[in-house]
């Protein structure tokens, strides 16, 4: 049975304890937190008193978001992923996430995967010191240095830490990519969102489109969710709208709980 899970970017303006609140309201399992909300990632409380609190409403911390360009690794980087560890450690989450460089440099063949293998290879012993999952997120944009789940599972595998690293399959930038490959088994979590203005092409899709799935959803939310399910995924679906309409929403906790009934009542497997 899959379950559902809120994103913090889908409420950037509520406060840590809001978003919690909103999630164990709607019965989600649990949140993903994030650090480039322009404010201090727990709103100026400590990980662990976070972690407690998410605790007592049932809920898990599935992850904290993000090292940016963790594909362009320098001390710097190193820097930003031992900080996010060390809070999500200290917080009770289970991973963090890793998201690669979008600035439309690093994408040469060649060039693209041996960055990403040598950032892999410094990550990988810090992941198993703090027995911690890093969550990698292709992004489809065409100016991403890694659009492509099958070339993070290349480079995983070869280099041997399956066990640290897994994928974020995010229903929007899978369908940009133009991917056909799902990799359920290697899939950590499921970030979904919809598109419903009809007036765009694919290459045109950005963020700021990203809204609820709903009924008129161009990026087959459903069907992605469906195969997932039928290859043996059980994690969460968790939501994460960047639209401006959706931030600015006066019923944001209306507006979720009428997609999770869009996506309940459209799926042919049960979702909680």
């Amino acid at each position: 049975m899959l379950h559902f899970a809120l994103n913090h970017m889908t409420v950037p303006s509520r406060p840590v304890a809001d978003v919690v609140d909103l999630a164990a309201s709607l019965g989600c399992a649990g949140v993903e937190l994030r650090n480039d909300l322009g404010r201090p990632l727990f709103d100026g409380q400590s990980p662990g008193d976070v972690g407690k609190k998410i605790s007592r409403r049932g809920l898990r911390l599935f992850a904290l978001a993000e090292v940016k360009a963790f594909n362009d690794w320098s001390d710097d980087t190193a820097a930003a992923a031992q900080n996010l560890m060390a809070a999500a450690k200290d917080s009770g989450a289970e991973a963090i996430a890793l998201i690669p460089r979008c600035d439309g440099q690093g994408r040469g063949n060649g060039e693209r995967q041996a960055n990403l293998r040598v950032a892999i290879r410094e990550l990988a012993p810090m992941l198993e010191r703090y027995g911690m999952i890093g969550l990698i997120e292709p992004l489809g944009f065409e100016i991403s240095s890694l659009r492509y789940k099958a070339e993070a599972m290349d480079a995983i595998s070869a280099l041997g830490h399956l066990d640290r690293f897994r994928l974020v399959h995010d229903t929007f930038h899978h369908h940009l990519a133009g991917e056909t490959d799902f990799f359920t088994d290697q899939t950590g979590m499921v970030h979904i969102s919809g598109v419903d203005d009809p007036d765009i092409s694919v290459t045109e899709m950005t963020d700021a489109h990203r809204v609820h799935v709903g009924p008129r959803d161009r990026l087959g939310n459903v069907d992605q969710i469906e195969t997932l399910c039928a290859a043996g995924y059980t994690g969460p679906l968790s939501v994460e709208a960047f639209s401006p309409d959706v931030h600015t929403s006066l019923d944001p906790g209306g507006d979720l709980a009428r997609s999770f009934a869009f996506i309940r009542d459209a799926l042919s497997v049960p979702a909680a």
